[in-house]
């Protein structure tokens, strides 16, 4: 993985108390709890949807741009399902599909292949992410 000097871009979010924000505050809402069903707020796999749907729709526009003008007519449409195996652990499968207004099948299958694999959670490529979890320090919030 690269050194953290250099990324390009880096957020943080915090998940407590039935809710869920980033901490620059373009993202506050109220989560679902397991704990409590009758609460409303998002799901882990709605939020999953949109995360997958917003990383790939930045890849997907970055490619447009050079393939039309019509980048701003870009589509992503992602659905996650979260299951879980027999030892209990949660899976997920997610499917996502790329439109754009104006292309060529060809053209659109280009976009597809190219944004596919410009973002790191392309579906040919499990190997470029990598998740670690770690306690955290006391007091820190």
């Amino acid at each position: 993985m690269p050194e953290k000097s250099s990324w390009l871009r880096e957020a943080t979010a915090t998940a407590e108390g039935g809710h869920v924000r980033t901490d620059d505050g373009g993202l506050s809402t109220a989560l679902a709890s397991p704990l409590a069903p009758h609460c409303t707020g998002l799901t882990p796999e709605q939020l999953l949807a949109a995360a997958f749907a917003s990383c790939l729709h930045h890849a997907a526009v970055e490619v447009a741009g050079e393939i039309t003008d019509e980048a701003h007519t870009v589509q992503v449409r992602a659905e996650a399902k979260l299951g879980r195996d027999d030892d209990g652990r949660y899976r997920a499968d997610v499917h996502a599909e790329i439109s754009s207004a104006g292309l060529s099948r060809d053209q659109l299958a280009d976009l597809v292949e190219y944004a596919d694999r410009l973002w790191p959670f392309s579906s040919g490529d499990t190997s470029r992410h990598r998740l670690t979890v770690t306690p955290a320090e006391n007091g820190r919030h």
